[in-house]
C-alpha cells in the first residue's frame, strides 16, 4: 500500500493571522490575534488537518477506524479526508441508542463522505483503547487490519503535527506583533501539547478545555510524554469556561458569540471557539494578561452546518 499524497489537497500553510480590533481588549492595553487554522482547507479544518494530515500518511492506504461520539468534528474531518483520499473509513459512535434514530446532521455528513457508523454502547467505548475491546470492535466492522485513529485524533504523530502551529507562532517573534500567549480550546489535549513545543522560549499556551472534570492537565502530560519524551514549553489550563460540558452552548454563550460575529465578520464556531472567545474576553477583564501582551487566539473550526 503507498501513502496519499496530502499535498494534492493544497493546503493553507502557514495558516493566516489577523489582528482583531476590540475595545474589550483594548481597554486593558492588550493586542488580539486571531490565528486562522479555520481556513487551511475547506473539509479538513484547523487543527483536523495539523493532527489528521501524519495519521493518514501513516495509513497507507488501509481502512482507517476512529472514535467520537455524536457530533465529533473529528468523526466528520475523517469522512472527509476519507472521500477526497479514497481512502475507506469507519466510524465508531458512543451510544447504541442511536442506531435505531434518523442520523443529526454531522452524522449524516460522515455517511454522505462515505464513513460506515457502528454504533456500541457506553460502557464498550469507555473500554476502547483496552486490547481485547479494541479487537472485538475491529472484527465487528470486518476491519481487523485496519489504522486506528484515537478519539480526536490526539495521537504522538498528531501532537508532533501540531508542533507546527506552535512553530508558526514562534516565528512572528520577529515580526511586528510578536506573540505572548497563544490561546486555545481543547478536547482532548493533542493540539495544546503539540503546540506549546513548538513555540519559543518566552512565549506561554493557554488552553481552554470545552469538557468538565479537570482530568485535562494528566492527558497533555501524556501526550507530550509519549510524543517528545517529557514535559515541553509553558502551558495551563483554565477550566472555567466550558458552560457545562461538551456541546453545551447555552444562551448566553449563543448571543457572545453571534456578537462577536456581528463586530468582526468572524463565524464563530460555538462547542470550542465560542468557549475560547469568551473565556479571553473574562481573562482580560480580570488582569491575566499584562497591558502591551500581544494574545493570539487559535480558531480551530468553523460552524456546522
Amino acid at each position: 500500500m503507498t501513502s496519499p499524497d496530502l499535498s494534492d489537497l493544497r493546503p493553507r500553510l502557514p495558516s493566516p493571522v489577523e489582528e482583531i480590533t476590540d475595545g474589550r481588549f483594548g481597554r486593558h492595553g492588550i493586542r488580539l490575534l486571531l490565528k486562522r487554522d479555520d481556513l487551511i482547507h475547506p473539509d479538513l479544518i484547523g487543527n483536523k488537518w495539523r493532527k489528521l494530515a501524519p495519521n493518514l500518511t501513516a495509513a497507507a492506504g488501509r481502512t482507517v477506524v476512529t472514535f467520537g461520539g455524536a457530533y465529533s468534528n473529528h468523526l466528520r474531518a475523517t469522512a472527509a479526508a476519507g472521500r477526497l483520499l479514497g481512502l475507506p473509513t469507519v466510524g465508531v459512535v458512543r451510544g447504541q441508542e442511536l442506531s435505531d434514530r434518523p442520523l443529526n446532521p454531522s452524522l449524516a455528513r460522515c455517511t454522505a463522505d462515505g464513513m460506515r457508523l457502528h454504533f456500541v454502547d457506553r460502557s464498550t467505548y469507555r473500554r476502547k483503547s483496552e486490547p481485547e475491546t479494541l479487537a472485538g470492535i475491529l472484527r465487528e466492522v470486518d476491519a481487523e487490519d485496519a489504522y486506528v485513529v484515537p478519539e480526536g485524533g490526539s495521537n504522538s504523530l498528531a501532537v508532533r503535527g501540531c508542533r507546527a502551529l506552535g512553530e508558526e507562532l514562534r516565528a512572528r517573534a520577529d515580526a511586528d506583533t510578536p506573540v505572548d500567549v497563544v490561546a486555545l480550546a481543547c478536547g482532548t489535549g493533542g493540539t495544546l501539547a503539540g503546540l506549546a513545543a513548538g513555540l519559543g522560549p518566552d512565549q506561554r499556551a493557554l488552553g481552554i478545555p470545552v469538557l468538565k472534570g479537570g482530568f485535562l492537565s494528566a492527558e497533555v502530560e501524556g501526550l507530550q510524554e509519549r510524543a517528545f519524551g517529557g514535559r515541553c514549553g509553558d502551558w495551563s489550563l483554565d477550566d472555567r469556561f466550558h458552560f457545562g460540558g461538551y456541546a453545551r452552548v447555552p444562551a448566553e454563550l449563543d448571543a457572545f458569540a453571534e456578537d462577536f460575529e456581528q463586530r468582526h465578520g468572524v463565524p464563530v464556531e460555538r462547542l470550542y471557539v465560542a468557549k475560547l472567545l469568551y473565556g479571553l474576553v473574562a481573562l482580560a477583564d480580570e488582569g491575566a494578561f499584562p497591558r502591551g501582551s500581544t494574545v493570539a487566539a487559535v480558531v480551530t473550526g468553523r460552524p456546522f452546518p
